[in-house]
């Protein structure tokens, strides 16, 4: 199974980011996970679309059609999602040859610096599931409040939150594989 990850935020130092690297190393024991660059991409405009593409729809599109499945990593920006985000779900919905999100697995996986874990940045991300017909994991819920306390002075994910990502991410690949 190859699964794509895909980061809302694109600071460099992104926690976002951190989180989704430990995903991948615990999914990348027995399948395969890739962090999705979409820091390229500019907005969606249809006009762009169409006959001649922008170069960079055609380029992700070509990308996120590799994938069986994807995590989305998400911050919580002013009680919402990354728009990057919504960004590449616009996208690739509008693939030439269909909505390539189409009974794909996902989950949503969010990380914020305040207390609710970017729960509102999580379930805006899943309304835009429900449209594009991304089969979504429910369970297990994985918010992560005040991230930035979360990595010891080496920069790693401490013990726990790092067990539950682990977890999180296996139980992922499992649904994954029930579900594709």
């Amino acid at each position: 199974m190859k699964i794509g990850l895909l980061v809302g935020s694109l600071r460099k130092e992104s926690f976002n980011k951190k989180i989704a690297e430990v995903a991948k190393k615990v999914i990348n024991q027995g399948n395969q996970a890739e962090i999705i660059d979409i820091s390229y991409l500019p907005f969606y405009n249809q006009d762009d679309d169409g006959a001649k593409p922008r170069e960079e729809y055609v380029k992700i599109r070509e990308e996120l059609k590799k994938y069986d499945a994807y995590i989305f990593f998400t911050p919580e920006y002013n009680r919402s999602l990354a728009p990057s985000l919504k960004n590449v779900i616009d996208i690739g919905s509008r693939d030439p040859k269909g909505n390539l999100w189409d009974g794909k697995p996902a989950a949503v996986f969010s990380a914020s610096m305040g207390q609710s874990g970017g729960t509102m940045g999580n379930h805006a991300l899943r309304q835009s599931f429900i449209y594009v017909n991304l089969i979504t994991m429910n369970q297990p819920e994985v918010y992560i409040p005040a991230v930035h306390t979360l990595f010891d002075k080496d920069g790693n994910l401490v013990k726990g939150t790092k067990t539950f990502v682990e977890d999180s991410s296996k139980a992922f690949v499992d649904f994954a594989k029930k579900h594709s």
